[in-house]
């Protein structure tokens, strides 16, 4: 039997779901431009709790790059201000074990 394939955002949205989040997928492909486009130029998730609001950069790869890229973003102090959390998920397939291990950083 096949494995089905997903990608690090289809991971990403399992796991907030089973931390209770309420999720959305905030960014999507511009055809006219023919480049995904993410909220405030980062972000690919958003999630809701009581209390709490997430924003969450997904990757496969070069997790302090998007660090960087976040925090240098023009709209970063604008969600800070209104106390949105932001993390980064990165995803990596061990090899020990062939799953994929997710690393979170949060850099509210």
């Amino acid at each position: 039997m096949a494995t089905k394939k997903t990608s690090p955002t289809q991971r990403s949205l399992e796991y907030l779901r089973e931390q209770g989040y309420l999720v959305a997928i905030v960014e999507h492909w511009n055809p006219f431009a023919r480049i995904r486009q993410d909220l405030w130029g980062w972000c690919d998730l958003l999630a809701i709790k009581e209390g709490e609001v997430l924003a969450v950069q997904v990757t496969a790869s070069a997790v302090s790059t998007r660090i960087k890229k976040i925090q240098e973003s023009e709209t970063v102090s604008w969600v800070r201000k209104a106390n949105i959390r932001i993390e980064v998920h990165g995803w990596r397939k061990s090899l020990k074990t062939g799953k994929y291990v997710l690393r979170i950083e949060d850099i509210s």
